[in-house]
């Protein structure tokens, strides 16, 4: 389950626009670095939707997690069911997910979301041992 969800949508076409409108550059738009293309290619989630750059090929999503209580899942690129597995047996972690194209190295972060078992439930857990 999704908490705290945050969608980039309008910020996102926001530079869109401002590329298209000359004032930001492509290079700074498209500087995915080749760890999150590495990732994008082996832990992403395949979409339908076309760059919005070259429109050469579909985006890929990868999904980041964060959270000094998951240990060394922390700052590291996992799939969905990964995830999944995650949010049921781990305290309150942050999962951002950034739209990447292979091929241009177009990158936005397209929403962030809080997963994990919460805080509360954690300590009602623990005074029940």
């Amino acid at each position: 389950m999704h908490r705290q969800q945050i969608d980039y949508a309008l910020a996102r076409r926001a530079t869109l626009a401002r590329m298209r409108a000359g004032e930001v550059q492509l290079k700074d738009v498209c500087d995915a670095d080749t760890y999150l293309l590495r990732a994008a290619k082996f832990h992403g989630q395949s979409t339908d939707r076309p760059c919005p750059v070259c429109r050469k090929e579909q985006v890929t999503q990868v999904s980041w997690l964060f959270g000094s209580t998951i240990g060394g899942p922390s700052g590291t690129a996992r799939t969905e069911p990964e995830i999944a597995v995650l949010a049921t047996r781990s305290p309150e972690f942050t999962v951002h997910v950034v739209e990447v194209c292979r091929t241009c190295r177009w990158n936005y972060l397209i929403q962030s979301y809080v997963a994990g078992v919460p805080a509360r439930a954690t300590k009602r857990r623990r005074a029940a041992k």
